[in-house]
């Protein structure tokens, strides 16, 4: 159904207005929240995988370290 006159359309657009604001406020509420926890769950993650790299590295480093010692 088009709206036909301009009060019409003003009440429209109102509709409009008030359902985006409702959906806005239903992303702050409820999506957001989510998403939060969510990235704050992954950050304990990649701290394990960046202390579990960061000691493959220097035991790696370690050992190569220990056969130059071992060459000279």
């Amino acid at each position: 159904m088009t709206p036909k006159t301009t009060r019409e359309h003003i009440i429209s657009l109102h509709g409009h207005v008030t359902g985006l604001k409702k959906d806005i406020a239903n992303l702050k509420t409820n999506h957001l929240k989510h998403m939060c926890t969510d990235i704050k769950g992954l950050g304990g993650k990649i701290d394990k995988i960046y202390w579990v790299l960061l000691a493959t590295v220097g035991a790696v480093a370690f050992q190569l370290v220990n056969l130059l010692f071992k060459t000279i």
